[in-house]
């Protein structure tokens, strides 16, 4: 089975590139197509092909207003090499130019689109262009059944949609934490609730706030709130820097906004075997509530997830049973296993 994995933006080249792996393990032909990944480096290739079809100049010109009107030409380019490679599936996880993609993509072969976000936060509003989007592909992957409601509520037809949880990102750490920390990690937008993460730390006695991430959002009204009671170690980390801030973390606090299904950054924490803290929004809590791997706590509510970090620090015994959920998800929430669940839909198609 010749499988063609398409994110022309790279949003995701970590889970591109371990789902491209997980498939070619288990015995398909994958290639991938993607642009070059602009905030550094990304896993070789290993038992697949790389493509870099898409942005050949935007993707290495710096962030700012002619890079958007390079990429903006450039896009046609790369989806007419898509349309040429007419593979067994094409499985599409992001669409790099979604109003324009509603003319250029025209999947010649079985076509499965994977909602990450369920539908865009950018263009969430523009129901018709994801309805006529939507239309195009024969299946549509989602990673929670929260968000399979949700798209079937938005007029998707059920027997289109797929649950497929979104697999862990294992890694083998040494747990050097001091049993106060509080870890945010990940890309630093508005939708992650960062000032929610300082505040429930604020109200928790003894605890500690360690911010890794690459900051979108101005953030000096944050740490002069945090003072001494946060560290922050900001831009886009390697991996060496990414394992020692999750063996220092007690804990994780995920308090974001209900823009997004799942968060690889959740995904990484627990594959480290750290519990987590979320909001109930997307798919987070499904997959916190469901291995036990720490709290679950009503959106928004500051005080909820302050009372869980304060409990969690606090209780020896809660910690070692969120511990055992999250070494629990990351047993269970595999690269194969999901390889193995795209492979049935890929057949379901052929």
């Amino acid at each position: 089975m010749r499988i063609v994995l398409a994110d022309p933006p790279a949003y995701t080249p970590p889970y591109d590139r371990s789902l491209a792996a997980a498939l070619a393990r288990a015995g398909a032909d994958v290639e991938l197509v993607t642009c070059r990944f602009r905030f550094g480096s990304v896993a070789p290739a290993e038992g697949y092909s790389a493509r870099e079809w898409f942005y050949p100049l935007s993707s290495r010109m710096g962030s700012s207003r002619l890079r958007l009107a390079v990429k903006a030409l450039e896009h046609p380019f790369g989806m007419a090499r898509l349309a040429t490679s007419n593979p067994d599936i094409l499985h599409v996880q992001w669409l790099g130019a979604a109003e324009a993609d509603r003319w250029l993509l025209r999947p010649r072969s079985p076509a499965v689109f994977t909602a990450h976000d369920i539908i865009p936060r950018r263009t969430a509003s523009k129901v018709g262009l994801w309805r006529s989007l939507f239309a195009k592909f024969d299946r549509v992957v989602v990673h929670s059944q929260r968000g399979r409601d949700q798209l079937a509520e938005f007029g998707i037809a059920p027997e289109k949609l797929r649950v497929i949880p979104h697999p862990a990102f294992r890694q083998e750490i040494e747990r050097a934490d001091d049993g106060r920390t509080a870890l945010a990690l990940g890309l630093i937008r508005p939708y992650k609730g960062t000032e929610d993460a300082v505040e429930a730390v604020m109200k928790a006695d003894r605890a500690r706030l360690l911010v890794v991430g690459d900051p979108r959002v101005p953030l000096e009204g944050l740490r002069q709130t945090a003072g001494d009671r946060a560290e922050w170690r900001l831009g886009y980390l390697p991996d060496s820097e990414l394992r020692r801030a999750l063996s220092e973390a007690t804990v994780a606090l995920f308090p974001y906004r209900a823009e997004i299904d799942v968060s690889g950054a959740l995904l990484q924490v627990l594959g480290a075997g750290v519990p987590a803290i979320v909001y109930d929004i997307g798919g987070l809590g499904e997959v916190v509530g469901h291995f036990g791997a720490g709290a679950v706590v009503p959106p928004g509510d500051v005080e909820a997830m302050a009372a869980a970090l304060q409990l969690l620090l606090e209780d020896g015994d809660a910690l070692a049973a969120a511990r055992t959920g999250a070494e629990k998800a990351r047993a269970e929430l595999t690269w194969e296993a999901s390889a193995a669940a795209h492979l049935d839909v890929y057949r379901e198609l052929l």
